[in-house]
């Protein structure tokens, strides 16, 4: 039985503890379900807030945080949860009033895989042919991901990894203020919750998460560090990846794989601008991305090129620092409002999420459906809506008045003079929504000045703008972003016929079958590949465990029926990248005028998905090898590393 000491942090906790969740977890502790209706049922908040009180009176409050306690402690004292596993239609609805709203009941075996009752890390070991061998590329969040997935099903495997440690872009990026714009405890594995010091965290923290789960998981043998990946060749006779790698110190080698994963993320190399003059400055410069650890601002004169993720957490952070900060706006984006930005997590509820993993996991699920799935409706367009220039149907519209009215009380005295500049003409979502970390107050500064002119050139300390105007600064900043279109631009990757992958994808016009397998590319999976990141909202480390299961699921067939390779066939990848490209015509990112970055010169959507999660998670929970070109398992024996 919990003692007095304990009972207490409890009580503390769940007087913290969001109200809609403790509802979810009455109700499976108890199996009582009047906890689902009035006066109980929590009423829907405005924004992205956690809604913590739910609207409930404080009477109603008290009660539900009573009997959330005394729920707790019985199952503390060793009292079995009343609904261990709710079937899918009771979820359905408890996530419809957890979240004051209807959720669709396809949404049932999805919400339980987050609940926990579908376990993603719940293969048993298979049998792999003799020499059978995988290699992944990269060890960020995705390769950490299918790393973690081979050690569980028994796979031999190895992780080349270009940097020092783990971590990808979360290791590279350490600019000022650089973190998540995604809820820390979502932006985080399913099989791996961690005590988060804050909601959304810096990049520290999410790299000690990194590291932690390397560890915690025991793969970091299995990892080559400061080695890249050069260059790799589908051998048909063998049936295998001949992969070319490189040391730290130039040394090239060979290796061979059956399986090549690559998680090598498309964040990557860094994008300069094109501006006349630019190799011409003769002050200090560098990217986001490249940010040295030496760097000192204090005092100087400093610009940045580009307002996108990087510059909005880049510049509230050295604000106060710089004598004057310069900001060239190349494009105007959405931001909303960010009320839990550097919001340490309660100690005692800190305390909560470690020792109840049905509130953890709960918790984790309104948040998925408030930062995944709950926009993508808004994200249509209403071929019958009357304001098409300014949004895309009545949703839309009312996002769109809801951001501008909080862009414009952020302003304050300073509206008159910068609504104008910094408020988009294109409906909301169009462009990746920010979140804003004090952006619009620091706009307000006198020493913060938005330039959007553009840029005619740059002539050694001095920025001319196309209406004449000079500027001098002691420090340029380059938040110019990533060469995102063009996937897979760390290594070369040749098919069985001999053409390039980026020949096939023409560069920037990259298409696979779920964003992860290609034609003429056998038993090659990329992670993180062309449609997949979630343009509405949310987390992508659960889209790339979603993909590492589907990938799972074909090694182990393989492994099982005999198979040396399998090739998605033409007419399989055609078909659904035709679905894509029709999906995207009716959705925000091709709307006209428009330009962003998950859209190539073609006008075509390579990085965003028009998928909803739920729709994804029921495309990858089983490999159907009809849709593939299968070949026999060879003879071969596999050259030794």
């Amino acid at each position: 039985m919990p003692n007095r000491d304990e009972e207490k942090i409890f009580e503390e906790a769940i007087n913290v503890a969001n109200i809609p969740t403790l509802l979810m977890v009455i109700v499976q502790l108890t199996g009582e379900l009047h906890w689902l209706d009035a006066p109980y049922a929590p009423a829907r908040a405005a924004g992205l807030g956690d809604n913590d009180t739910g609207g409930l009176s404080e009477e109603h409050q008290i009660e539900v945080r009573e009997a959330a306690l005394e729920a707790i402690l019985a199952w503390r004292d060793g009292r079995p949860l009343a609904l261990a596993a709710p079937d899918e239609e009771l979820i359905v609805r408890m996530l419809s009033v957890a979240m004051a709203e209807p959720v669709p009941e396809e949404y049932g075996q999805f919400t339980a895989a987050q609940l926990g009752q579908v376990k993603f890390l719940d293969r048993d070991p298979i049998e792999t042919p003799e020499g059978f061998k995988v290699l992944v590329i990269g060890a960020g969040v995705s390769g950490l991901c299918a790393a973690i997935n081979l050690k569980q099903l028994g796979v031999d495997y190895q992780v080349i990894e270009r940097n020092a440690t783990v971590g990808g872009v979360w290791w590279e990026n350490r600019y000022p203020g650089a973190g998540v714009d995604t809820p820390n405890h979502l932006y985080s594995y399913s099989f791996a919750p961690f005590d988060w010091d804050k909601y959304f965290c810096l990049r520290s923290e999410l790299h000690d998460y990194l590291e932690h789960v390397c560890d915690q998981f025991e793969v970091r043998d299995t990892i080559r560090f400061s080695t890249s990946v050069d260059h790799i060749e589908y051998q048909s006779s063998r049936q295998t990846w001949q992969v070319q790698i490189r040391s730290e110190n130039g040394e090239v080698e060979l290796l061979e794989a059956n399986v090549v994963i690559s998680a090598a993320g498309i964040f990557n190399p860094p994008v300069s601008p094109d501006i006349d003059g630019l190799d011409s400055w003769v002050g200090e410069k560098w990217h986001t991305a490249r940010w040295p650890e030496e760097a000192d601002l204090k005092d100087k004169r400093v610009a940045i090129i580009g307002n996108g993720a990087s510059c909005m957490q880049t510049a509230p952070e050295i604000q106060d620092d710089v004598e004057s900060l310069a900001i060239y706006q190349r494009s105007v984006h959405w931001a909303a409002p960010f009320d839990q930005f550097r919001k340490p997590v309660p100690e005692a509820l800190r305390f909560l999420l470690r020792e109840v993993p049905l509130y953890r996991n709960w918790y984790r699920v309104r948040l998925g459906w408030t930062f995944n799935d709950r926009i993508h409706s808004a994200l249509q367009k209403d071929p019958n809506w009357e304001h098409p220039e300014r949004s895309l149907n009545a949703q839309n519209d009312a996002h769109r008045a809801y951001f501008s009215k909080y862009v414009e009380d952020e302003l304050g005295d300073k509206a008159d003079e910068l609504l104008e500049k910094v408020l988009p003409t294109y409906p909301p979502f169009g462009k990746r929504m920010l979140m804003d970390n004090g952006w619009y107050r620091m706009l307000r500064k006198d020493n913060v000045e938005l330039i959007d002119d553009r840029i005619e050139r740059i002539d050694k300390n001095k920025i001319i703008s196309s209406n004449g105007e000079e500027r001098e600064a002691d420090v340029l900043i380059l938040a110019t972003g990533f060469d995102v279109l063009n996937f897979i631009t760390t290594y070369d990757a040749v098919g069985r016929t001999g053409e390039s992958l980026a020949s096939q994808w023409q560069n920037d016009n990259a298409k696979a079958y779920l964003g992860t397998v290609v034609p003429d590319f056998p038993n090659l999976f990329t992670l993180y590949g062309p449609n997949l990141q979630p343009g509405h909202g949310g987390s992508l480390i659960f889209v790339v465990e979603m993909q590492v299961r589907y990938i799972m699921d074909i090694i182990s067939k393989m492994t099982k029926e005999g198979i040396g390779a399998v090739e998605i066939r033409q007419d399989v990848h055609d078909e659904y990248n035709a679905k894509v490209d029709a999906a995207h015509e009716n959705m925000v990112w091709t709307h006209e005028g428009m330009t962003s970055y998950y859209r190539n010169d073609r006008g075509r959507i390579v990085v965003n998905s028009p998928w909803r999660n739920v729709d994804y998670y029921e495309m990858t929970r089983e490999a159907d090898l009809d849709e593939y070109i299968v070949e026999p398992l060879r003879s071969n024996e596999l050259i030794a590393d």
